[in-house]
């Protein structure tokens, strides 16, 4: 698990890591920021829901709840998909779903047409986009692919730091429906990402490769969605450690506005936190990506999202015991250094363990599996705060959550991942010429002194030159003479027999070319 899977694609194309490839690298850019940032964004309209619809805060909380199920458990609906209609077609659905789903809730009458449009129709057209842009980003990158990785996943802080702001204005100047409606027009951009994603194309054949005969069509049919992945041990792992980690990742980002505010601090001072830990998110995904694709880096990738995941969970353990404002902000900056690492680094290690062509199936399986601990990690979260009404117990509950996948995964691939070492074909080698030698001089008749070439048997000839062969050693061509079987000469051993029994063979000859048997056969 811990090495690159590099394979041509479904297709048999190979990557081309550049060229159009940073076309669909800005698209895949546009898309993890909506994918990821929308659901915070939309909380921006929660106070004007809540006064619309006379509902209470939980109820709204449910909004982002439902895009963020839709967005990983659509994940197999998704992998169908793309294995049926391939990515540009599913993506420009995908974002006329987004638009839709906005501009419907925009007419809302009540907050369960707001889950239904928003939470529902606009959380499964993220979901047909952003899976897909990954899918077309591993096809077109491979190399660099790290690199381009890190660059897709800087979408997300960006976007963040874009909408938020915007939504509220949008809130203060057309109130939530014109903010919604306006919003669903922005999500349009969505199809015009898809549009980028052009398939890649095989080079034209040439006349050999044409008069051929074709084998394309023998080759079996792709799976819609292909359950061999859970055959790799590899993949397992990985899986139930991303599911762990999902369980304490977003909280901190969560409640740490609210941690703020419990120590005594302003609004705009709190919320001046997320913005602190979005811009550093912002240049720590690019610098991972750059990092993890060095070469030494880049075969023990599983190993550096390890340490990425055991940072960030440090992180929240040393947080929890911030008492002040300015430690906050020192928290904020790490945090956000080691979940732009994780962020960068945790589809690239899985592209590396399932390769090109299953990456579609499974992307979608785990983020199935990823689904039901978003659901449950940061409500967990908040009932122990109702319990405890301490943060504390909050951030190392996640931070322990966070290191503890980390050591699954690391773990784990140390002891079931470990690949047996190979046999030095050179030792082999060595041995099988020390066999054929033993059997050599076995079979040497013990009537050695009889004239005539029954002293030499057929085969002594041919053991000989195989040990020749393979040894590498210069040795003189028997020769032959009237009336005497040929005369076997051998240079001297560099090493010394290894066996006593060998030596004493090899030093069994006379001068007049008949072969002495060893004293130790005697």
């Amino acid at each position: 698990m811990g090495g690159v899977a590099l394979d041509d694609g479904p297709s048999g194309v190979k990557a081309p890591d550049g060229g159009w490839g940073w076309a669909v690298l800005f698209g895949c850019f546009v898309i993890t920021g909506f994918s990821y940032a929308f659901p915070k964004a939309v909380s921006v309209f929660f106070k004007e829901l809540i006064r619309e619809f006379g509902v209470g805060y939980s109820d709204t909380a449910w909004i982002s709840s439902i895009l963020l199920a839709m967005l990983y458990g659509s994940g197999p609906l998704c992998s169908v998909l793309v294995n049926r209609f391939g990515c540009r077609p599913v993506m420009m659905v995908g974002g006329l779903f987004a638009s839709a789903g906005m501009i419907l809730a925009s007419f809302a009458t009540n907050i369960i047409h707001i889950y239904l449009s928003t939470g529902v129709i606009t959380g499964l057209g993220l979901a047909l986009n952003f899976q897909p842009s990954l899918i077309m980003l591993n096809r077109y990158f491979s190399e660099k692919r790290p690199l381009a990785n890190g660059l897709a996943a800087a979408g997300s802080p960006v976007a963040l730091c874009c909408l938020s702001p915007l939504g509220q204005a949008l809130q203060y100047l057309y109130g939530w429906r014109g903010g919604f409606l306006i919003l669903g027009g922005m999500l349009l951009n969505c199809c015009v990402c898809g549009a980028l994603m052009r398939p890649l194309m095989a080079p034209k054949k040439t006349e050999e490769d044409q008069e051929a005969p074709k084998t394309e069509d023998e080759k079996p049919k792709r799976k819609l969605l292909d359950f061999s992945v859970f055959k790799d041990r590899g993949f397992l792992i990985y899986t139930i450690a991303a599911a762990i980690m999902v369980l304490g990742l977003f909280v901190p980002p969560v409640f740490v506005v609210s941690y703020a505010k419990e120590l005594g601090n302003e609004d705009t001072k709190s919320a001046l936190l997320l913005t602190i830990l979005g811009f550093i998110d912002i240049f720590a995904r690019p610098t991972c990506g750059v990092i993890a694709g060095l070469k030494w880096v880049r075969p023990r990738c599983v190993y550096f999202f390890s340490f990425a995941m055991i940072f960030n969970g440090t992180t929240d353990l040393i947080g929890s015991m911030s008492k002040d404002y300015a430690s906050l902000v020192v928290f904020c900056i790490f945090f956000g250094i080691s979940y732009g690492m994780v962020g960068a680094l945790q589809f690239e290690v899985l592209m590396e363990i399932v390769g090109t062509e299953k990456f579609s199936s499974a992307i979608g399986l785990v983020l199935l599996v990823e689904a039901v601990a978003v659901l449950v990690g940061p409500p967990g979260a908040g009932r122990l705060l109702d319990a405890t009404k301490v943060y504390m117990y909050v951030f190392l509950l996640a931070g322990c959550e966070v290191v503890l996948s980390a050591l699954v995964l690391c773990i784990c691939n140390i002891i079931f991942i470990r690949k047996p070492q190979k046999p030095d074909p050179s030792a082999k080698m060595e041995m099988a010429v020390t066999e054929a030698e033993m059997e050599q001089l076995n079979s040497v008749p013990r009537d050695e002194h009889q004239d005539g070439d029954e002293g030499q048997p057929e085969n002594m000839e041919v053991g000989e030159q195989s040990v020749k062969q393979t040894r590498g050693k210069q040795v003189e061509e028997p020769q032959k003479s009237t009336g005497e079987p040929d005369k076997a000469e051998s240079s001297k051993d560099e090493e010394g027999a290894k066996d006593p029994a060998q030596k004493d063979s090899k030093e069994a000859t006379k001068t007049n070319g008949c072969v002495v048997e060893p004293e130790s056969s005697l």
